[in-house]
């Protein structure tokens, strides 16, 4: 016997016309009906009621349903092969009827029904010979394999649906199209989704005014409108065909709940998780000073510093007579970091944006490569995203290169001479721009051999300044890459990017070490950074100035010196067979 499937009601009724429809599926057939309101409407609701058809295998039966007040009406039916349990069938599938189907907007159905209006009088007549027009959406297919399974599918998308993103308010959007925009500020011409899922509103149209004091209007507007529950984006047009005539690129507006768009809070695992990695870090770092002083190390501590193919580590008690002198290179190394953040948190707090807590990354080769920093605000614009990205790497850059020329100092003077270890001369080959300035602080005779006697310094800032060089990288949401997002845009940052993973795969940039950072920013940091409220107006030429020589500079400080560059200049002791 047919069950009845689903029933979608919208009220606000007058006079009434249906429409029935056969839909072959199998052996069963499905029974649509639609119930449409006529223009005229009348004072008094008016009650009725209609016969719904349902036919199977079994037979034919008729239900008879009552009017109320109905404006829009659709009825779904399937039949059932089990006769034996068709009552209870009966009574799950109207359960469900509340997800099966939607019904048709008010305004579609007045729109549509008023070219009827002359045949009012068959308004309690079905007609079976035409094809509808007026349903929103067409009719849920079912599945052969049972209406357990249909419900299951469509329980899934609901799910999906509850526990997605809150999407924009559809009144709110229209109140919005009504009452903040206009043919002096912005003309909306189209509509399109916006944010990662789809959960906001993007208008397309055309500019009325300077771009920078529409946004300001029309954001202190919204507010007005609507309180202080979205966020109001200005971006570039999506496949804009050409720039605005006003100059520069198209703009639209993007419109986003706030507990949607904005990060949420810091949480007590993500403390404990920065924790437990600033941890490591420290041991890691102490564990490259102890390296520092391969000259002095026992044989099996040497070994496996040195021997690839060493894999057990050697007795931690052989270590220890070595911690203490190791510590002031790890000083120097967790210095840096904190000055790079320190540096992050000092250009934020004046634009009151929020920092979350920096997510120490151990490395044993450099003591670290660096910290994961979110911003747990949204930008309000490029230029705030420029500043605060430039301020992290120039305050540990100007740590590392201090530590790095204090030492370079040190090693030639003879009351250091405690202090000083041997280091291959190989190690600034890593780095033109580094084995150039070694090059011309300790003379020719000092690094033309196979070992170099260097303070600790040298160790100390030579990797601070090849971390944060990393870190400058143009790519992802490393500061690089947000650097180059903010002051060049989103799609020169494509090309940076790809550009950057190019070298690393080759090995152009960063030696040994650019295989696992490529793997570290792949896995950690590929996600360019989420657009700034105002992601269109350009930053200042002085900034877009500082992005590019800090690009160059890590460009000179991430090429290492080839063989026949070093044995020209006279960079560490080359030897040819």
């Amino acid at each position: 016997m047919g069950t009845l499937a689903s029933c979608i009601f919208s009220f606000s009724y007058v006079n009434v016309r249906g429409r029935l429809h056969s839909v072959p599926l199998h052996n069963e057939r499905i029974q649509v009906f639609e119930i449409k309101s006529s223009k005229k409407k009348k004072k008094k609701k008016k009650r009725g009621s209609f016969s719904c058809c349902l036919q199977s295998k079994g037979g034919v039966s008729y239900r008879r349903v009552s009017l109320r007040t109905f404006d829009s009406f659709r009825c779904f039916c399937s039949a059932n092969n089990s006769g034996n349990n068709s009552e209870k069938n009966e009574d799950n599938a109207s359960n469900d009827s509340s997800v099966a189907t939607t019904s048709s907007s008010l305004d579609e159905t007045e729109e549509k029904s008023s070219s009827s209006s002359s045949s009012s009088s068959n308004a309690n007549e079905f007609t079976s010979d035409k094809t509808p027009t007026s349903a929103s959406s067409p009719p849920p297919t079912i599945s052969p394999v049972g209406s357990a399974h249909n419900n299951f599918q469509i329980d899934s998308f609901k799910l999906m649906e509850l526990l997605g993103p809150e999407k924009v308010d559809p009144a709110d959007v229209k109140l919005i199209k009504e009452n903040l925009f206009g043919y002096s500020t912005f003309w909306v011409t189209k509509e399109e989704p916006f944010g990662d899922l789809g959960e906001g509103i993007l208008f397309l149209g055309n500019l009325r005014g300077k771009r920078e004091d529409v946004y300001a209007k029309l954001q202190s507007r919204l507010v007005e409108i609507t309180g202080d529950k979205y966020n109001f984006f200005m971006v570039e047009e999506p496949n804009s065909e050409g720039p605005d005539p006003r100059g520069g690129p198209r703009v639209s507006f993007g419109l986003l709940r706030k507990e949607v768009s904005e990060p949420g809070p810091t949480t007590l695992w993500q403390y404990v998780i920065a924790f437990l990695l600033f941890l490591l870090t420290i041991g890691s770092s102490v564990e490259l000073g102890i390296a520092s002083q391969i000259n002095r190390l026992p044989p099996e501590v040497v070994k496996y510093f040195t021997d690839p193919n060493a894999i057990d580590p050697p007795d931690v008690e052989l270590l220890y007579p070595f911690v203490e002198s190791a510590l002031p290179l790890a000083y120097g190394v967790l210095g840096v970091l904190l000055f790079h953040e320190v540096g992050h948190f000092l250009a934020a707090f004046p634009k009151k944006v929020k920092l979350s807590i920096p997510f120490f990354i151990p490395n044993i080769t450099l003591g670290s490569f660096g910290a994961i920093t979110q911003f747990k605000s949204i930008l309000p614009d490029r230029s705030t995203k420029v500043d605060i990205s430039l301020a992290g790497p120039i305050a540990g850059a100007a740590l590392s290169f201090s530590m790095f020329v204090v030492g370079l100092l040190l090693s030639s003077n003879p009351d250091a001479a405690g202090d000083l270890v041997q280091v291959p001369s190989t190690l600034f080959q890593g780095s033109l721009l580094l084995g150039l300035i070694s090059r011309a602080t300790l003379g020719y005779t000092a690094m033309h051999a196979s070992t170099v006697t260097i303070h600790p310094l040298v160790i100390a800032g030579w990797c601070g300044l090849t971390t944060t060089a990393f870190n400058m990288l143009p790519v992802g949401c490393l500061d690089g890459g947000r650097a180059v997002q903010g002051a060049f845009g989103r799609n020169a940052l494509i090309g940076f990017g790809l550009t950057t993973y190019t070298m690393l795969g080759l090995g152009v940039l960063g030696g040994p070490l650019s295989l696992p950072w490529g793997l570290y920013v792949i896995i950690c940091q590929r996600t360019p950074e989420k657009p700034c409220l105002n992601d269109v107006t350009e930053v200042g030429t002085w900034r877009k100035g500082i992005v590019t020589v800090a690009i160059f500079l890590v460009l000179f400080t991430l090429l290492p010196v080839w063989d026949e560059l070093a044995e020209e200049l006279g960079i560490g002791l080359v030897t040819t067979f």
